[in-house]
């Protein structure tokens, strides 16, 4: 595969087979060393991934389009790279030439492959010829499975609809800054805007490692709606604070960087490892601990306790376009049980006076308006401490009837969306109950 651009659309249909014949996630491939990605350089990785979860998002388009052209289905392995193909032509922007070239170099390599080529030359010239005008005609699809109508039947047919096309649109990346760093400048140092909640955002950022104040540890990635949360605990400077489910860390940077005592406690070695890593860059100080909290024992209780639980993922789609093909309904119920325990767990871990926050980067009010509400039906002395009035960037119609804020891909259209969370802040009485 000499060809320019060839191992990195090879890379793209291995990704996107992974995730379609095998069920395995685009994180789980892309951290293998033995992955499609492995033998790739960072530019290439990163076009290969991009290519991998553009097709992904507009898969059900894509698909309509070569039913078109096909009498007959042809192997899993060859519609992968027509897929990726009409992905390049399409979203990417490739001249039709290469494109098409790759494509055809590509579907040789497969088994039985010779006997599709002509078809993949075919398919790509008439794709390209199209050109526009062809993907417009074709519709965009509901996502596969049962998310599609759960989000409509949650939040109507309208307010469902504005959510699948935010999952369709490429997420910009959001920054947040260390304290006492100046917003405005590292925006124009940056080329970023900056948001109502103080957060940076670049449109394309490109490689994130090679972007000023990276080094320096002047910020980390986090999406705006993922640095909420922690707003809600209010002061936590000197306090003790746990992150529970730390990993990928940004919130546990959030409470070091505001002077927080932090315990940071996560199940997975290689995950907390990332955190600690970021810790250093930032030059943030933090306690990391590796194991189950089900069964972890804390010396001490906390007056700050963050509870970002496992849970379906469903606010980030259209970061990881993968899940509507690997989630399915009767995950939920396990994932539901363990949010519960770990809920009850670290309210014990409360001191009395401390300050709880539950949340899920969830669409589904199952994994967060009626998780709180069961939990507070079993705990009425947990007093709801909505956000403060006022409090930068959050608009009073995403605080809800418990005082908990559901954030929505769709909102903030203009601004290029967030991602769905639901975050609520609970109170334990300075004398325990």
């Amino acid at each position: 595969m000499s060809a320019p651009g060839l191992a990195e659309r090879g890379a793209a249909a291995a990704l996107l087979s992974g995730v379609l014949a095998r069920g395995r996630s685009l994180a789980d491939q892309t951290g293998d060393p033995d992955g499609p990605l492995a033998r790739l350089a960072p530019p290439e990785r990163a076009r290969a991934q991009g290519l991998a979860t553009g097709t992904l998002r507009h898969l059900g388009r894509i698909d309509a389009l070569l039913a078109g052209f096909f009498r007959r289905l042809p192997p899993a392995p060859v519609r992968d790279q027509l897929r990726v193909m009409v992905a390049d032509l399409m979203l990417a922007g490739t001249p039709p030439h290469a494109a098409v070239d790759s494509a055809v170099r590509l579907v040789r390599t497969l088994p039985r492959g010779g006997q599709f080529a002509g078809l993949a030359n075919a398919v790509g010239r008439r794709v390209a010829e199209g050109g526009a005008a062809l993907w417009e005609a074709v519709p965009e699809a509901p996502p596969p499975g049962w998310l599609g109508e759960a989000l409509a039947a949650e939040y109507g047919e309208a307010a469902g609809a504005a959510i699948l096309r935010a999952h369709r649109a490429e997420p910009p990346l959001d920054l947040t800054l260390k304290p006492g760093e100046a917003p405005e400048a590292w925006a124009t140092a940056l080329g970023a805007g900056v948001l109502p909640t103080g957060s940076l955002r670049l449109a394309r950022p490109g490689q994130v490692s090679r972007l000023p104040g990276y080094d320096a540890g002047a910020w980390w990635v986090q999406d705006a709606a993922a640095g909420l949360p922690v707003r809600l605990l209010g002061e936590v400077a000197g306090r003790a604070a746990l992150d529970l489910c730390a990993a990928p860390g940004g919130k546990t940077l959030q409470l070091a960087a505001a002077g927080a005592r932090v315990t940071a406690l996560d199940l997975s070695p290689l995950r907390m490892a990332r955190v600690a890593e970021n810790l250093a860059r930032c030059g943030l100080a933090a306690e990391t601990v590796v194991a189950d909290a089900r069964a972890w024992r804390p010396e001490r209780r906390f007056e700050a306790v963050l509870v970002d639980a496992p849970c379906s993922a469903t606010g980030t789609i259209r970061r990881h376009p993968d899940l509507p093909f690997l989630r399915k309904r009767r995950d939920l119920a396990p994932l539901l049980a363990l949010q519960a325990a770990l809920l009850a767990r670290a309210w014990d871990w409360l001191a009395p006076g401390g300050r709880l926050v539950f949340c899920t980067c969830s669409l589904l009010p199952a994994e967060g308006e009626a998780q709180l509400a069961a939990f507070r039906a079993a705990h009425p002395e947990a007093e709801p401490i909505p956000p403060a009035p006022g409090s930068p960037g959050i608009a009073p119609e995403w605080i809800d009837a418990q005082g908990g804020l559901r954030l929505r891909p769709d909102f903030w259209p203009e601004r290029g969306g967030m991602d769905g969370f639901y975050a609520a802040c609970l109170r334990k009485p300075a004398i325990a109950a």
